[in-house]
């Protein structure tokens, strides 16, 4: 790492991805934990689904960033340290940068070799700018490094990209609670959140005609291949996704289209033929809706910004 760029790796103590594997798909209901989608490969997926036209998420929360980023830095302050979750390649985060001059930019991935790549590149766009990257899976509890030697004014969180959606509302509530208490007392925090929207939208925007959402799903499959001993033929499996309208979610799911057995090392596993494996949970609210989920955590809304089209919401926050 260069100049001010620090790296630290808390990757490999949180490590689980054989046991998570492995539990999941031995529940009745089978199971794989969407964190493990962002190996190297995952992630470079992730970024060409954010660039089709199907998925609106990514285009309308970067425009809402473009139009308010100035308002966004006028609630946050200037000279707060900046800690955004699931941070990626860091697109976003680069107009609150620009419009809050933090002290400290402290960007948190669970992909490493992206947040590194990020994390250098941030360095040569901002050369005075402390950058502190963090490979750790903020889904569960960690500790930040100290930032206390950079004399922030407060702590300010940001969680782009409608992730909060990816808990379950009990699951939302405990990680935002972790985040007041790592943002401490009069921190903030700024969070994308995906709006309720007509069904056939959401299922295009989560099943592109070109495949990409249905190639990132099944790379899953391909990183337990590649790093479980495993034997998943993937031509076995087909990627669906599905809006219920009473839960307010996107489900995801691979299902197998025969009967088969997979190995997984020494442990097999069997599958029958239309049986599933639910990937991934995208759940979407209304303003109030996520206001109050967040306010049983601790949070108070402040302000809220959506487009035109009341496709998507970022909020301000304050503990």
């Amino acid at each position: 790492m260069s100049g001010l760029v620090s790296f630290h790796d808390y990757s490999a103590q949180a490590s689980r991805f054989r046991e998570d594997v492995l539990q999941g798909l031995s529940q009745p209901r089978k199971i794989l934990v969407p964190k493990y989608f962002y190996d190297e490969v995952g992630s470079a997926l992730f970024e060409a689904i954010c660039a089709l036209p199907e998925y609106y998420p990514t285009r309308t929360e970067l425009a809402l960033m473009q139009s308010h980023a100035a308002d966004m830095a006028r609630c946050l302050g200037k000279r707060s340290a900046l800690i955004e979750f699931g941070s990626g390649v860091s697109r976003k985060s680069r107009l609150l940068i620009e419009a809050t001059q933090p002290c400290v930019y402290v960007p948190i991935d669970i992909a490493c070799e992206t947040l590194r790549t990020a994390a250098e590149s941030l360095n040569r766009a901002f050369p005075d700018l402390p950058v502190v990257a963090v490979c750790a899976d903020y889904s569960a509890a960690f500790e930040l490094p100290s930032l206390e030697r950079f004399g922030a004014r407060r702590r300010a969180m940001y969680f782009p990209g409608s992730t909060i959606g990816n808990f379950d509302p009990d699951e939302a509530v405990a990680f935002l609670a972790r985040l007041v208490k790592l943002a401490g007392a009069g921190g903030g925090l700024v969070i994308g959140v995906d709006l309720r929207k007509d069904k056939a939208m959401l299922e295009a925007a989560y099943d592109d005609p070109p495949g990409v959402t249905a190639a990132f799903n099944l790379n899953l499959l391909a990183r337990i291949n590649r790093e479980l001993e495993a034997d998943f033929d993937l031509r076995q499996f087909r990627h669906r996704a599905v809006y219920s309208e009473v839960r307010g979610r996107v489900e995801m799911h691979l299902e197998s289209l025969r009967d088969q057995v997979v190995r997984i090392g020494s442990t097999s596993i069997s599958f029958r033929s239309g049986e599933t494996i639910h990937t991934e949970n995208s759940y979407k609210y209304s303003v109030p809706e996520f206001q109050a989920l967040a306010a049983c955590a601790g949070f108070t809304a402040r302000r809220c910004w959506v487009d035109d089209g009341g496709l998507f919401s970022i909020h301000y926050m304050e503990c």
